[in-house]
């Protein structure tokens, strides 16, 4: 092949129609989309599995261990295979659901399900749903698998894989962290792309945690990086959440329940943990029997005394709690050692 070596003058010169020709006979230019072109095209929504959280496309489900994210992942695949509800009250649409589960066996299998429907009369027909306990590595024919499966299958929606760790391939010495991590993924996500299937990675979180969810995620960032919605499934003083970011969805943090096997949305989560600490006030004056000051609120409730003035004041001013004199407050706008107090809602 005769490869003709054109100096910068020469492109400044030519034409674009010459130059689109100079790409075709050289094979190394770029295909080119105009904005004009690419505006034109309308581009089908996002493809919902479980409307909120979980997409066509790579997913991961993040979480320290005993937080029941094997049990969120059935709740989630369960809702899917049935056309049924994902957490108390997020519909789904009907498909069918391939759950890989590489840490139980069929007997823990079987006794998940029937802790979820104890009774026979109650189990939904779950035929849509299909379990595997075991597989090749992602490098060892993992990913021709999963197509066998969605070219058998009616509607294929939804791939759950417990857990991710057990399907990946050893690094790449010669790449660092991040490169081989990203790489070791990436086909995974192109095939769940492709075909607007959702794979639903499950993975655990560092035991340190991060100020940042996505930095929390055990490994390097290679896998957040290459996935395109991530989920973290945490818990603090204030109970579980699930916060979801994602390349083409909204940000959010739920707060959610556990309880014998099932999940529930309890509400937005800043809605929720604002809720949750208004009580701890509420509860600590009401113990007490008394006005507090905010200083005595600190130590009562063992939070910040700066905090606690903050939350005091808005709290005061959408009247769950009332100035009632000195500096302290209370339940009503009447002081109960004081019937007669003058300043009984001042600010």
């Amino acid at each position: 092949m005769n490869i003709r070596i054109i100096d910068y003058s020469e492109l400044e010169k030519m034409t674009n129609e010459e130059l689109d020709s100079l790409d075709a006979v050289q094979g190394r230019g770029f295909k080119r989309t105009s904005t004009n072109d690419l505006m034109a095209v309308r581009f089908a929504p996002l493809k919902e599995i479980v409307p909120g959280y979980v997409y066509g496309g790579f997913t991961i489900l993040a979480g320290r261990q005993k937080l029941g994210k094997t049990w969120l992942a059935i709740d989630w695949a369960v809702a899917v295979a049935t056309g049924g509800v994902a957490m108390g009250s997020v519909d789904c649409a009907k498909g069918d659901v391939l759950y890989v589960d590489l840490e139980n066996g069929p007997r823990r299998i079987q006794g998940r399900i029937r802790a979820l429907f104890p009774e026979d009369q109650s189990l939904p027909d779950m035929s849509r749903l299909e379990w595997v306990t075991e597989a090749p590595l992602l490098n060892g024919g993992f990913i021709e698998r999963m197509e066998l499966w969605r070219t058998s299958v009616r509607q294929p929606r939804l791939v759950v894989i417990d857990v991710l760790q057990r399907i990946k391939p050893p690094g790449n010495k010669n790449q660092n962290a991040y490169e081989s991590d990203y790489s070791t993924w990436a086909p995974l996500q192109k095939w769940a792309t492709k075909y607007g299937v959702a794979v639903l990675g499950l993975h655990h979180l560092k035991k340190g945690g991060a100020d940042d969810p996505l930095e929390a995620l055990s490994g390097s960032n290679g896998l957040s990086a290459c996935a395109d919605t991530t989920i973290v499934l945490n818990q603090d003083q204030n109970g579980k959440t699930l916060y979801v970011r994602g390349r083409d969805i909204e940000e959010k943090e739920t707060a959610v329940t556990f309880v014998t096997g099932r999940w529930s949305v309890a509400g937005n989560a800043s809605d929720v943990r604002r809720s949750c600490e208004r009580a701890v006030i509420l509860a600590a004056l009401t113990d007490n029997a008394e006005p507090m000051t905010p200083a005595e609120l600190s130590a009562a409730t063992g939070k910040a005394s700066t905090n606690v003035r903050q939350l005091l004041f808005k709290m005061a001013k959408s009247g769950d709690v009332f100035r009632v004199g000195g500096g302290r407050y209370w339940v009503s706008a009447m002081d109960p050692s004081n019937s007669d107090n003058a300043d009984n809602g001042g600010q």
